[in-house]
């Protein structure tokens, strides 16, 4: 499984960096232009005026859009010490926190939801990224990692943050691409 795993997330890499070469160029224009509530947008068609007069910041429970995706943040969970079965699982290096997170495919062409794109905060402003291999084991399913969602359907799933024992996530920021503007959702 591990081999799988690492088959993937290379695979990954490689489709970013193939994908990222032409649109590194445009990540400025692209991230203002499909941004969703973060990035402000006047360049008529492509912005869309209901993503702009959705709250900057959410909450749980609260619908929040970031490009063709409108993610709604279920609950979270910390002081996770272990994901997955005695015989196939991952132990935090510090704390995991869970994210349950529906995403719903708000655009017009598919869309693949990469669960790595995510980012948490504590308080102070540290970023922590989510723990992808860890995420394997929270989803049995695996909705959260490299899934395609096609236009108008949503998928559930958890996204896993391993943190110090000693930290409080009090923010998400929640991404329909890697080069997105992002929408924060605060927690608590």
């Amino acid at each position: 499984m591990r081999k799988t795993t690492t088959l993937a997330l290379i695979a990954t890499g490689l489709i970013a960096l193939g994908c990222g070469s032409g649109a590194a160029d445009n990540a400025g224009s692209s991230a203002n232009e499909e941004g969703g509530t973060k990035a402000s947008s006047s360049t008529g068609d492509k912005g869309d005026a209901k993503t702009e007069k959705k709250p900057a910041t959410a909450k749980i429970g609260q619908p929040a859009r970031d490009g063709k995706f409108e993610f709604t943040v279920k609950s979270a969970k910390c002081g996770v010490a272990k994901i997955g079965s005695d015989m196939l699982g991952q132990k935090a290096q510090g704390q995991f926190c869970l994210v349950t997170v529906n995403v719903k495919n708000i655009g017009k062409e598919a869309q693949m939801f990469d669960g790595s794109s995510q980012k948490a905060y504590a308080a102070d402003g540290t970023e922590y990224s989510a723990d992808t291999s860890a995420a394997i084991y929270a989803n049995k399913n695996a909705e959260t990692f490299l899934n395609d969602v096609n236009p108008g359907n949503q998928v559930s799933g958890v996204v896993v943050f391993d943190i110090p024992k000693n930290v409080k996530i009090t923010k998400l920021e929640l991404h329909d691409s890697m080069f997105s503007g992002g929408v924060d959702v605060t927690l608590g």
